[in-house]
């Protein structure tokens, strides 16, 4: 981890709202631009974390109004982020897509032709996805070093980067995977955002402990700076900011206020036009060596 603890402090307290009701920090690290989670969970006790039926990036289910919404905004999203990776110039169509959960992402890849690996933690999850696929090449994480080196013309990472332990060595390993032409696409919260301003400790992007990165742009781009990617665009997610805004209400108040909720969505959208502070961000990357 990238931390001087000369220039760090204390950003904000708050607590895991969906599993634990832990509570939790979140410290600045002015140098590298970003929050991080303390304390941060063992790599073994990390898993537990996870362990509820509320883990909708686990899960398939339908089981109320807010699970179906959130599956269908998902099956519009899914076309929005093919439509973002076949519009790369390419060598191929090869997609490595990091943290891909039950497969939607990896499903609709190979529909339109590109040669799919996955990477996924959750066994449950993993399992979903090499059904959805009938692909055998969805692997733990453990298996991300196993994997032929300068292969990828696309790396994704939706939602998944701030999940990441050793989050210095994923970015290095990240670079190796990477063709020399390729492009990593990767999406965050933004903790930078307005409606992170209005929730504050209730704000659901925030996550803790599953997230222990929280980041800026400046600190999405000095993360990968290290290792020699540059970011080229961004773009924003704005389904996010009315999903996240959902939730934060729910944390806030103990229940689903969905005219509150949209409305601090919308203000946040409408907000971020201007700024460019949406409440997640979508991030492309490139090469550094092939920008000149």
């Amino acid at each position: 981890m990238n931390t001087n603890p000369d220039h760090n402090s204390v950003f904000i307290q708050l607590k895991d709202h969906s599993v634990s009701g832990e509570s939790f920090e979140l410290i600045h690290n002015e140098g590298m631009c970003r929050l991080e989670t303390s304390p941060q969970p063992s790599l073994e006790s990390l898993p537990k974390y996870y362990q509820s039926e509320d883990y909708i990036s686990h899960t398939d289910g339908r089981r109320n109004l807010f699970e179906k919404v959130y599956h269908q905004i998902k099956s519009v999203a899914l076309n929005q982020k093919l439509r973002l990776i076949n519009s790369f110039r390419t060598e191929s169509k090869t997609l490595l897509d990091i943290g891909c959960g039950t497969g939607d992402f990896l499903q609709i890849c190979k529909k339109n032709g590109w040669t799919i690996t996955g990477i996924e933690p959750d066994q449950n999850a993993r399992t979903l996805a090499k059904t959805k696929t009938k692909s055998p090449e969805i692997f733990h994480t453990t298996e991300l070093l196993n994997l032929p080196k300068h292969s990828f013309d696309v790396i994704t990472l939706w939602h998944v980067l701030e999940h990441l332990p050793n989050l210095d060595n994923h970015a290095k390993v990240i670079q190796q995977l990477l063709k020399p032409n390729g492009r990593v696409v990767v999406a965050v919260p933004n903790y930078q955002s307005y409606d992170a301003r209005y929730y504050k400790q209730f704000w659901a992007a925030y996550d803790v402990p599953r997230h222990l990165w929280h980041f800026s742009q400046e600190g999405i781009s000095k993360l990968f700076q290290q290792v020699d990617i540059k970011v080229i665009k961004t773009k924003p997610m704005w389904f996010d900011a009315f999903y996240v805004s959902l939730l934060s209400e729910k944390y806030k108040t103990g229940k689903m206020n969905f005219i509150n909720g949209f409305w601090v969505g919308l203000c946040s959208n409408w907000k971020a036009i201007r700024s460019k502070e949406a409440s997640s961000l979508i991030y492309v990357l490139k090469n550094i060596e092939n920008l000149k």
